[in-house]
């Protein structure tokens, strides 16, 4: 939303009798250097004992009111931009199902830890009319939010979608997430189809965890977001379009 963090309240859940605190040791330094590369100051924290593991961070910070980027602000005519390649639930459950390839594993990890700030300092630089985070609802999910909130349609160009390697191989292969199922099924009566084959339909609907920034921006300013992006070396591209029309509605084209 165009927000500077500043401080953090870390939140664990550990299962002391199954898994080693040299374990939590490693998530907790993990967490540590991430707010630190956020220049985010950790305040303090809660701990319980529990079942399964959970780990996160509620989080304060600032933004400046004429920054501030929602999800209902898109405009007709605007222009679709995407700041991270899409897969990283697929990959999840490919490691699961012990199924992901070392170098397939590397390319996610690397994309969930990069942080969105600088892509964010980009589109507060340039000027935004929308934006949202790509997480748990997938792209579609979440492009149909910003187009609910802003009344408007979009198209979605398949082909310009750039993707995590490995990610088409495992979704061909039937890999996929169930609560990407799920945001497929959700978001299915809502689509039109032309050209494009089911599995990349659901590689859009796929859960991502530390996704990239979706922008809705004027065409006129479009290029000069991605360059802005290429100077704090983010990879961006232009993916879709929004215009008049039915609320939420969502072509994707080959």
């Amino acid at each position: 939303m165009g927000g500077v963090p500043a401080t953090a309240l870390q939140l664990i859940g550990w299962p002391r009798d199954a898994i080693p605190f040299e374990v939590l040791g490693r998530v907790l330094e993990g967490g540590a250097d991430v707010m630190a590369a956020a220049a985010c100051t950790i305040v303090g924290g809660h701990s319980i004992d529990d079942a399964e593991p959970k780990y996160g961070f509620a989080v304060t910070g600032t933004v400046q009111t004429e920054h501030l980027i929602t999800n209902d602000g898109a405009r007709p005519g605007d222009v679709l931009v995407l700041t991270k390649p899409l897969g990283t639930g697929i990959i999840a459950t490919a490691i699961k199902e012990g199924k992901a390839e070392p170098g397939v594993i590397a390319a996610a990890i690397e994309t969930m830890v990069e942080l969105n700030d600088r892509a964010a300092d980009a589109a507060r630089t340039v000027g935004v009319s929308a934006g949202t985070d790509v997480t748990g609802f997938g792209l579609l999910g979440h492009l149909r939010e910003i187009l609910v909130g802003s009344g408007l349609r979009a198209s979605v160009f398949a082909g310009a979608v750039p993707l995590l390697d490995g990610v088409l191989a495992l979704a061909e292969a039937g890999v996929y997430p169930g609560g990407s199922g799920r945001n497929l099924e959700s978001v299915t009566p809502h689509l039109k189809v032309d050209g494009v084959d089911d599995v990349m339909i659901k590689i859009l609907a796929d859960a991502q965890t530390s996704g990239g920034l979706l922008l809705s921006i004027s065409p006129d300013a479009a290029e000069a977001l991605l360059e802005q992006m290429a100077a704090r070396n983010v990879t961006a591209a232009i993916i879709g379009e929004v215009a008049e029309g039915e609320a939420g509605r969502i072509e994707v084209h080959g």
